[in-house]
This record gives structure tokens, C-alpha cells and sequence, in this order.
């Protein structure tokens, strides 16, 4: 299967809205585009979006996000999460880190250390 991919410009887009459709209260990011195609996203997405977004341009090194979808288990995340989630590529789930993290941990006061 080949994957489509589409570059959306800003002079592709008629309008964006964020409204909460009636009867919900989380927003829905809705994007027209000048073809007639409507782009609908969650308010979960978008703000997976803008975490990684600000994370880059806030960041003195990290120049690049990619996010994965996981299903995590109740005990995997905090009580007002979804269960799916679009978590850092490159991070494991915080659950997998504890037994090495000891080993992560030495020689952190060196002053060139990078993270």
C-alpha cells in the first residue's frame, strides 16, 4: 500500500474552526479546504500537535517529534486520559523505564552532560 501524502499550504484552506460540536465540550478543529474536503480533529490531537510543535521550538536541541499511537491501560496513565494516546516516538512508556533508570542516572552532574 502506498501511503497519499498531502502538504496543506495556508492558501490551500478556506477556514479554520474550533468549536465544540453541540453537546460536547471538547473543542473539534475543523479545517475546509479550498478542493471541498473537510479535515476534522479532536481536541486530543491538536494538542498532541502543540505539545510536540512547542517542544521543538522551545527545545536548544531537538529539532524533530514523531508521535505513535498507543492504547495504554489504566494503570499506565493518568485518570482523566483517554487510553489511546500519541506518545513520543523516541521515549518508552515511563512504565518500561524504571528498572535501567538508576543506570540513566549516574554521572549527572557533569556540566557537558548532554540529555
Amino acid at each position: 500500500m502506498t501511503a497519499k501524502r498531502t502538504v496543506l499550504k495556508n492558501s490551500d484552506i478556506v477556514e479554520i474552526t474550533l468549536a465544540p460540536p453541540p453537546g460536547h465540550q471538547h473543542l473539534r478543529t475543523t479545517i475546509k479546504l479550498n478542493s471541498g474536503e473537510e479535515i476534522v480533529l479532536q481536541e486530543a490531537t491538536v494538542a498532541n500537535l502543540v505539545r510536540a510543535y512547542v517542544g521543538i521550538k522551545t527545545h536548544p536541541q531537538n529539532t524533530s517529534c514523531t508521535l505513535v499511537s498507543y492504547e495504554l491501560v489504566d494503570q499506565d496513565k493518568k485518570k482523566e486520559f483517554a487510553s489511546w494516546q500519541l506518545l513520543e516516538k523516541d521515549k518508552e512508556p515511563i512504565v518500561n523505564l524504571c528498572s535501567p533508570l538508576t543506570s540513566t542516572l549516574t554521572n549527572t552532574n557533569s556540566p557537558n552532560k548532554t540529555p
